[in-house]
C-alpha cells in the first residue's frame, strides 16, 4: 500500500483517481490547491504526488519547485495540454511521469505503481524521512530542515539524532546510544553523549522538546 497525494481544482478528477487508487489498496490525500498540497507535505511522507499543472493561485509546477526544496517525492504530472513546452519543463524540474487529460483511470494507477516500484528501493523499513509539523529530517540526504531552513549539524548530531528517531518512542540506555552511535571500541565517557545531547537540542531549537531525559537510564525521542 502507498501513500498518494492528488493535487487537482477539479473534485471530479480527484474523486475518480481516489476511486482507483484506493481499490488498488493504496492510501489518498487530497488536495484541491498548490498551497494546501505544500503544507500536506509539511506534515506527511507520501510515496507519489499527482499534480495537476493549471490550478488557481499556484500552478503545478510551481508547487513542485516548493515541495522539492525538502523532500524528493516523485511527482506524476496531469495536465489538459499536450504542448511538448510543458513536458519539456515538466522533466527538467524533476517530474518522473507527464500524463495529458483526458486520460484512462487504469493506465493512469499503472503509471503510478510502476513509479511506487522503482523508487521503492529507497525507501528503508523506517521510511526515508520523518517529518513533523515544521521538522522534516531526510536520512537518506542527511538533511534536516525546521521550518525549510537546513540546520547545519556536526556529524556525530546528525548520527544521533537519525538513530534516536529511527527508534523514537523507545526508552534508549546511555550504553546503547554510546554503542550504537559511537561504537564499542569508543574510549570516551558518558560526558561525550551528554554535550551531544545539548548540542543536538539547540540545534533543533523548539524541537528540542521532543528529547526527554529519562533519569538513571538514558534518553527518549518522542514524536
Amino acid at each position: 500500500m502507498a501513500k498518494i497525494l492528488v493535487v487537482d481544482d477539479e473534485e471530479k478528477i480527484r474523486l475518480l483517481i481516489k476511486k482507483y487508487a484506493i481499490f488498488e489498496n493504496h492510501e489518498v490525500y487530497e488536495a484541491e490547491n498548490g498551497i494546501k498540497a505544500i503544507k500536506l507535505c509539511e506534515n506527511n511522507v507520501f510515496d507519489i504526488i499527482i499534480m495537476d499543472i493549471m490550478m488557481p493561485e499556484l500552478d503545478g509546477f510551481s508547487t513542485v519547485n516548493e515541495i522539492r526544496k525538502t523532500i524528493n517525492t516523485p511527482v506524476l504530472m496531469l495536465s489538459a495540454r499536450g504542448e511538448e513546452y510543458d513536458k519539456i519543463h515538466g522533466f527538467e524540474i524533476g517530474i518522473d511521469d507527464y500524463v495529458v487529460k483526458p486520460f484512462s483511470p487504469k493506465e493512469l494507477m499503472m503509471r503510478v505503481n510502476a513509479i511506487i516500484k522503482r523508487t521503492s528501493n529507497f525507501n528503508d523499513i523506517k521510511r526515508d524521512a520523518f517529518v513533523k509539523d515544521g521538522l522534516m529530517i531526510d536520512f537518506l540526504g542527511r538533511i534536516v530542515t525546521i521550518d525549510k531552513e537546513k540546520i547545519n549539524m556536526s556529524p556525530k548530531e546528525y548520527d544521533l539524532l537519525f538513530y534516536m528517531v529511527k527508534n523514537r518512542n523507545i526508552a534508549l540506555s546511555r550504553e546503547k546510544l554510546i554503542t550504537e552511535v559511537w561504537g564499542y571500541d569508543f574510549n570516551g565517557d558518558d560526558r561525550t553523549l551528554d554535550t551531544h545531547i545539548k548540542l543536538l537540542r539547540k540545534s533543533l531549537g523548539e524541537y528540542s522538546k521532543m528529547i526527554v531525559t529519562l533519569r538513571g537510564v538514558g534518553y527518549r525521542f518522542e514524536a
